[in-house]
């Protein structure tokens, strides 16, 4: 019975989380409480007791959403396409988490001590992954090889600088451009 708690206690806590990145997509991360609470179908309480200030929820939130981008990665070459395919995915994943991440970018760069590693473990955890999946679609003959993964990450993320601001700019449909001219 133990072990079924604490998996309801992680979807829980993911739920809550999810809920969080949608509110700060939307609102900022000044999102109010009860609007994260409302989303997430729990009280206020529930979020003071598992992130008793705004900068541990923030910070949670940024390594949920790593860690599923993250996952995500070998999960989308398990399933057995074509790695540029997988790679593709993985990509509009990242993209998303981007889009989240614009909402923390202000907090991130804020002089509170709970950021300073967010940034390299973002690198840490995304650049391996992004490099599995190049390998596997240069391997499967899809792709050239030599394309570094770190460039690409930072390639996609410049394409999403700035999209929410003009209408008529679609960053999804540049990067798709991207990965489409890695193709062989």
């Amino acid at each position: 019975m133990e072990t079924r708690k604490r998996a309801d206690a992680r979807r829980n806590e993911a739920t809550l989380l999810d809920a969080a990145a949608a509110a700060f997509v939307e609102a900022g991360v000044d999102a109010p409480v009860r609007d994260i609470a409302a989303r997430a179908g729990v009280g206020v309480a529930t979020i003071y007791r598992h992130f008793p200030t705004r900068a541990d929820l923030i910070v949670a939130v940024y390594r949920h959403q790593v860690e599923a981008c993250a996952e995500a990665g070998p999960a989308l070459l398990a399933e057995g396409g074509s790695p540029h395919a997988a790679l593709g995915t993985w990509i509009n994943l990242f993209v998303d988490f981007l889009v989240t991440k614009h909402g923390l970018a202000a907090a991130l760069r804020s002089d509170d001590a709970a950021f300073d590693k967010l940034h390299a473990y973002f690198l840490d955890r995304l650049v391996p992954v992004c490099a599995q999946l190049l390998d596997a679609a240069a391997e499967a003959g899809e792709i050239n090889p030599g394309t570094d993964a770190l460039e690409l990450m930072f390639g996609v993320g410049n394409l999403c600088i700035g999209a929410e601001n003009h209408p008529q700019y679609n960053a999804r449909h540049m990067v798709a451009l991207v990965i489409a001219g890695l193709r062989r």
